[in-house]
């Protein structure tokens, strides 16, 4: 890998996109948004000046890897970590596989290095695939960016909060109920736990639309948290090794899965661990030195983060066998109950802490997808304005979090942690155990990063003389794209299950609103009046934002 230092100037000299340049003006007016009527100028909203709004830069290089940190580490190491065990197999396997995992990530995240310091904007793999195949047809050259927004912004985003809300919910009332010796009935749970789960949502949705900075320090807090506990399991282990607990880990790759198709599904319950790696370069706009600070906290966080997943699943093995952790719901807690006696409420407490620093992080990057893609003209351009004081993309942060909440109100709590039967997700994910949910986002998600492999390669050609403050091998990110291709096509071969059909239908429903709405630009009649009633609130006050330059 190639880094290339620029001035800063030259940093700043970047083309702008012809939405950005249809805002800046030197009033700048509400978008009209049914063609039948405009909007005053909404300079008398606020006295900042034009030039102040953007996104700014308050992501240093601590909040930029806490954001990584803490958005790949969520419930799933503490609680699920067994799916991954029983499609590999074997102990040996299973922590060849995290480990591998780890490496993919870190290639792929190397990989968007380059792409992010090429195209310093915000939006992750939709700018990439805007700026790489956009221009190349009229028609079709836009479609793979608008199918990303809208399963990321329709589907996997909100899930994931939806989720994330929903461990936090069982995992904080579970020994509170447990004190003071209270059963509540199927529906009274179900209660509490929307309840709280609603007030999680609410609570960091506020933290993210009040300020980056506060966000930011609260991903930071909760990440030290969570680190704290996994140094505790760590510890731990790494004690019951020292004391000779080694039957489990001698098992070694006895039994190891030999179909491709097995292999290719477990990693994809490392793909759905490790998810989040690229979490920074959905905020390139706001984080400072980004051709310094991506990729040093892409390089600090991954290998941390595969160094405590290799070294968890190995203190879970020194105490639970192979059968146990493959049919524990709740590995960390059976591993806290066997170790830590009476401190065994760390666990659970750990995991809350955990929960609530991925939720934030989760919502961070997903209120700044939303933002790009009002900004590029592909949804309503009410979900690119900022608020004229705080900087933050109020609209957009709400638009996940209401479908986060139609979710949350939808899933269905089954034996596996909170499977997905959604509004949303029941369309992909029938069965809806943890199981499919994790082979549905493995699927999915695998499709877009090989996509995004292939823009850098084309960008290799289409941007040559681009100046590149960074650039990889061209054999990283092909090793990238050929595993991403090979984890989207195995299973299916392997294995054919039902809810890829699904996974395709929902991407490929993405199109019934594409053509009306982006390639003819149709408008839904009285969407501004709505809006601009909204925003002249006073703590909504928003403002269109200048893209980066």
């Amino acid at each position: 890998m190639t880094l290339n230092r620029v001035p800063e100037n030259d940093s700043i000299a970047r083309q702008r996109s012809s939405h950005d340049d249809t805002n800046k003006t030197s009033q700048l007016a509400l978008a009209q948004h049914d063609g039948n009527s405009s909007t005053k100028s909404v300079n008398s909203l606020g006295d900042s000046d034009n030039d102040d709004m953007r996104l700014k830069r308050q992501v240093g290089l601590f909040s930029g890897v806490t954001l990584i940190v803490g958005t790949m580490i969520g419930s799933g190491i503490f609680v699920s970590a067994g799916s991954l065990l029983a499609n590999a197999g074997s102990p040996g396997l299973c922590l060849v596989l995290w480990a591998a995992c780890g490496l993919y990530s870190l290639l792929g995240a190397l990989s968007y290095c380059e792409i992010g310091t090429l195209i310093p904007k915000s939006g992750g793999e939709y700018i990439y695939f805007l700026e790489a195949f956009g221009k190349m047809h009229k028609f079709f050259g836009p479609i793979l960016a608008f199918i990303f927004a809208w399963v990321t912004v329709f589907l996997i985003n909100p899930s994931s909060v939806a989720i994330l809300s929903l461990s936090f919910a069982k995992y904080f009332i579970s020994p509170i109920l447990t004190a003071i010796h209270f059963c509540p009935d199927v529906y009274l749970s179900y209660v509490i736990d929307r309840l709280l789960a609603t007030i999680c949502i609410g609570l960091i949705t506020f933290v993210n639309c009040y300020s980056v900075s506060a966000a930011t320090r609260v991903q930071n807090i909760f990440t030290v948290g969570k680190l704290t506990a996994i140094a505790i399991i760590i510890g731990g282990g790494l004690y019951y090794l020292g004391l000779g607990y080694t039957e489990n880990l001698e098992i070694g790759f006895e039994g190891s899965a030999s179909s491709f198709g097995q292999i290719a599904t477990a990693f994809y319950g490392g793909l759905w661990a490790y998810s989040g790696w690229n979490n920074l370069n959905f905020i390139t706009e706001e984080l400072k030195d980004p051709y310094r600070n991506l990729p040093l906290a892409i390089i600090i966080a991954i290998p941390l983060t595969t160094i405590c997943y290799v070294l968890i699943n190995v203190s879970y093995l020194t105490v639970l066998t192979p059968e146990q952790i493959i049919s524990s719901d709740v590995v960390a807690v059976d591993w806290g109950n066997a170790v830590l006696g009476s401190a065994s409420f760390l666990i659970p407490l750990g995991v809350v802490v955990s929960v609530i620093g991925t939720t934030n992080g989760t919502l961070f990057a997903a209120g700044r997808v939303s933002h790009v893609v009002g900004r590029e003209g592909q949804s309503p351009d009410f979900l690119s304005y900022i608020h004229i004081e705080k900087k933050t993309p109020v609209a957009p942060t709400l638009l996940t979090v209401n479908m986060s909440i139609i979710q949350l109100l939808t899933i269905q709590t089954e034996r596996r942690l909170f499977p997905i039967k959604s509004l949303l997700g029941m369309l992909m994910i029938i069965p809806g155990d943890i199981g499919t949910l994790i082979d549905f986002f493995g699927f999915a998600i695998s499709i877009f990063y090989c996509a995004a492999m292939v823009a850098l390669v084309v960008m290799r050609f289409t941007k040559k003389d681009e100046h590149r403050p960074i650039k990889v091998p061209i054999i990283i990110p092909i090793i990238v794209m050929v595993v991403s291709a090979i984890l989207v096509v195995a299973p299916i071969v392997a294995a054919p299950q039902v809810q890829y059909f699904y996974v395709l239908l929902f991407i490929l429903a993405g199109l019934i609103f594409y053509v009306p709405f982006v390639y003819y630009k149709k408008r839904v009649p009285g969407m501004g009046e709505i809006y601009l009633v909204i925003m002249t609130h006073r703590w909504l006050q928003h403002f269109p934002a200048l893209g980066f330059e």
